[in-house]
């Protein structure tokens, strides 16, 4: 579903360029959930947003479904991916409501503003219709999370790209999100690819695991492999150490 080679991106020129990601490959198979941990600053949402066609100062080659895609992309290309955000109040309009919000989409990619189809959008992700006229500062931290995997969905993406989708939101709500999430890969057959830096997450949500560091990968574990804490390279080992503290497996397991 997802290929890429030699991803590379640096901002800013001469002695001020910082080189974020390193010609980083990497595929992702069809229904496939692949997490990508590492410290703050090591690249990995800036891959992600290249992936989203939000960065478009990258080179490299990027495929999905098979289909080469470019920095520049057409309607169809990004229908393709779509994108959670970390922060579920940043990443609406305080000013539009909740319906106009589900709309936009639809009327970026041209097809007619319909009602129903936002309304449906938010019964899928357990909200009711009335939502659809409440703005962003009435609805909890969940709620908004739950309207924007709604956006996200609404253009019926085979990809979903996920940048900490619930590190802004109290733990007792995560695993209602996280949750909501896995439920829509079932159903829909999605293909995710998950940054985080809550490896209880990334145990309960992805099948294989890279670890990124200073825009490389160092590693590359599978499920079974992080749900264990085993790691190959010496820095994915320090990372586990500091992570994986008394009660992480029964957090992982309480998802």
């Amino acid at each position: 579903m997802i290929r890429v080679e030699k991803l590379d991106v640096a901002f800013g020129h001469g002695e001020s360029r910082h080189h974020v990601v390193r010609e980083v490959s990497l595929s992702v198979a069809r229904g496939e959930t692949l997490g990508i941990v590492g410290e703050s600053g090591c690249g990995k949402s800036t891959l992600l947003r290249s992936l989203a066609g939000l960065e478009r100062g990258w080179t490299g080659r990027i495929w999905f479904e098979g289909r080469e895609v470019e920095k520049v992309r057409g309607r169809e290309e990004l229908k393709l991916a779509q994108m959670v955000f970390q922060d579920p109040y940043g990443s609406l309009h305080p000013r539009h409501r909740i319906g106009m919000a589900l709309a936009e989409p639809l009327r970026a990619m041209g097809y007619r503003d319909d009602r129903q189809r936002v309304l449906q959008a938010l019964r899928q992700v357990g909200l009711p219709a009335d939502f659809a006229n409440r703005f962003p500062h009435e609805l909890s931290g969940g709620q908004r999370q739950r309207v924007a995997i709604a956006r996200a969905l609404i253009l019926s993406p085979p990809i979903l790209l996920l940048d900490e989708p619930t590190s802004a939101l109290d733990v007792s709500i995560q695993a209602e999100v996280l949750n909501l999430l896995a439920d829509q890969r079932e159903e829909r057959s999605l293909t995710f690819v998950l940054v985080s830096h809550d490896l209880a997450v990334v145990a309960h949500m992805c099948d294989r695991v890279l670890v990124m560091k200073d825009g490389i990968f160092v590693d590359e574990l599978t499920k079974n492999e992080l749900q264990h804490g085993v790691a190959h390279d010496s820095y994915a080992r320090e990372l586990f150490d500091a992570s994986f503290l008394p009660g992480l497996m029964q957090r992982e397991q309480g998802f």
